[in-house]
């Protein structure tokens, strides 16, 4: 399954497309939406990130029919806010994220 992911931090994305690998999904660095989602049902979405702007994205995301995962730091209390608040199907936190990645992932190609 391709996985969409919108992180500009080198070394979150570097963690997540080598994680999402070695999970056996496609993953697909991204900055903005594309015109077709390309099969991809869940996409991960960096709440920190100023651009693209996470509200736009992920409206533009859902629209689309694709599952949306944000994440922040488990500190940034107002992000992981932000995303219960835009829409955000599943919130998680940095660590979350990064220790149940397929569980969150697996959950979504359940339904």
């Amino acid at each position: 399954m391709k996985v969409l992911v919108f992180e500009s931090n080198l070394m979150w994305s570097s963690k997540l497309l080598r994680s999402l690998r070695a999970l056996g999904y496609e993953p697909v660095l991204l900055d903005t939406v594309p015109d077709s989602p390309q099969g991809a049902r869940v996409a991960i979405v960096n709440l920190a990130q100023a651009q693209p702007d996470p509200a736009e994205l992920v409206a533009a995301l859902k629209a689309s029919g694709i599952h949306t995962i944000g994440h922040a730091g488990h500190k940034e209390a107002e992000l992981l806010e932000l995303g219960r608040r835009i829409g955000v199907d599943t919130v998680a936190t940095n660590s979350e994220l990064t220790f149940k990645i397929g569980d969150l992932i697996a959950q979504v190609a359940a339904t």
